[in-house]
């Protein structure tokens, strides 16, 4: 079944956190906290999705525009509980709701949708008022207990303080995460008391309500209670963040991908992997890279909103909204960024940033250049030391070498300037002119040598000395 409605929890202050960042947005495997939430709550195709914010609500409203423009925000002010939270939900954005309400946490990133679906069937098969996703975990300490009747339905949670020493033996404890009959929790909300150390409407109490009125309250185990965790601060953002990528490591290697040092090995949740890649020793994959088969990636990459193609080489390389094509080889220490294209077969070399260019068929910059904003066409060799000289202090303008061009060593290439198709460059070079299909462009200075300067100089320096010795030796073989 699917659900009438959502509603995310995403309200509080996170003060643990000790951030100006709201909670709920802080990232983990290249998500925000509330992302991961409406993603998995997507899943199970909702009608409405509606999205409790309180604390920071200008910047999780906004973001909630960038990911998810569907989702209703509803603002919580005062922030007076839980159950608060639902009935405002209800109450400002789905106020005729009927069907199932399907209440998540922000700050639970592991959550599946697989999860919360079981939940929902769950729910259904019961004809439960109120179904509670539960976990069993290894130590329950601090947790609202699960105290079930004997046919398994849910009788009370009991918070760990107020649980007697056989209540606190029960290792199944309560997410926070439920589903209602719409119209039954509606009632229920109506009826919370704030009468309480808190001061606050408790979503918990709805449970007591709807058990009290005759309507039966059931839960429903995770399968992995790694699930239901929540954050309150960075230690537990961070070891969460450890157990997602693991969790998505997993993924990619049993679909055929070879992950060397899945402890090293960081993969965003929204990354895409071909069979048959292999990813070496502190690689990152961000964003929305996509990686085709047979490509190696790494060691010691990080990659961003990147594509690479079929059998590419990228090591050592960082590169950020890049299209790395089939066959091509990167790095090492390779900087590439945004708007550069590597056409089929192409290399970019050691200590090379490619700015903004497109590399054609074949060519190459093998190592220690700078390529910004230009265009460079198939078959062409961009000789070591080759800065594209793009900026001018106030117009960014492009380069433009042709097909099976040649570029010496050592040479500025300042735009805007065109080296035609088949065109050479000697080394050394500092071209301010087009240079014609097939010409050879000098522009240097002609050398000329000083004969003595060192010994008239620096008469009293290791050089003069060694001039000297030289000059003598040359002297006496006749040469």
């Amino acid at each position: 079944m699917k659900p009438a409605a959502v509603i995310v929890l995403a309200a509080g202050e996170g003060t643990r956190m000790k951030s100006s960042t709201p909670k709920v947005m802080h990232t983990l495997g290249g998500r925000s906290l509330v992302g991961h939430a409406l993603a998995a709550a997507r899943g199970t195709d909702p009608e409405r999705v509606i999205v409790v914010v309180g604390s920071g609500r200008e910047l999780v409203t906004a973001h909630l525009g960038e990911i998810d423009a569907a989702a209703v925000p509803v603002v919580q002010e005062p922030r007076n509980g839980t159950g608060h939270a639902v009935r405002i939900a209800l109450t400002e954005a789905a106020p005729d709701v009927t069907g199932t309400v399907l209440v998540v946490c922000g700050d639970v990133p592991l959550l599946r949708t697989e999860t919360l679906q079981a939940l929902l069937d769950h729910h259904a098969a019961e004809g439960n008022a109120a179904t509670v996703l539960t976990a069993i975990v290894p130590d329950p300490t601090g947790y609202g207990r699960m105290v079930r009747d004997d046919s398994g339905a849910v009788t009370a949670i009991v918070e760990h303080r107020d649980a007697t020493d056989a209540q606190r033996a029960i290792a199944e404890i309560n997410s926070g995460i439920y589903a209602f009959d719409g119209a039954l929790l509606r009632d229920a909300l109506g009826r919370l008391r704030t009468d309480n150390s808190q001061g606050e409407e408790y979503l918990t109490d709805t449970l007591e309500i709807l058990r009290t009125d005759g309507h039966r309250v059931g839960a429903l185990p995770a399968e992995d209670f790694n699930e239901i965790h929540g954050i309150n601060d960075r230690v537990q953002l961070a070891h969460l963040r450890r157990l997602l990528n693991d969790r998505v490591c997993e993924h990619w290697m049993r679909a055929g991908v070879t992950i060397v040092d899945p402890a090293t090995t960081w993969i965003d949740v929204e990354v895409t992997l071909a069979p048959d890649v292999t990813l070496a020793p502190n690689t990152q994959l961000h964003g929305r890279t996509r990686i085709a088969a047979g490509a190696v990636v790494g060691p010691n990459t990080t990659l961003t909103d990147v594509e690479v193609g079929e059998d590419a080489k990228v090591l050592a390389t960082h590169a950020t909204d890049v299209e790395i094509g089939p066959g091509v080889s990167t790095g090492p220490f390779t900087f590439l960024r945004p708007g550069t294209t590597l056409a089929a077969r192409s290399k970019v070399g050691a200590f090379c940033e490619v700015k903004n260019s497109n590399l054609g068929i074949g060519s190459k910059i093998p190592h220690l250049s700078y390529v910004g904003d230009g265009d460079i066409g198939d078959g062409t060799n961009i000789g070591a030391a080759t800065i594209f000289v793009n900026y001018d202090g106030q117009t960014k303008s492009r380069t433009k070498v042709g097909d099976h061009a040649f570029v010496g060593c050592d040479t500025m290439l300042v735009a805007p300037v065109t080296v035609n198709d088949g065109a050479y460059v000697a080394a050394g070079s500092v071209i301010t002119s087009d240079v014609p299909p097939g010409a050879m462009a000098v522009a240097r200075g002609k050398q000329r040598n000083v004969e003595g300067w060192v010994e008239r100089k620096r008469p009293d320096s290791k050089s003069a000395k060694a001039a000297a010795a030289a000059r003598e030796a040359r002297e006496q073989n006749g040469s």
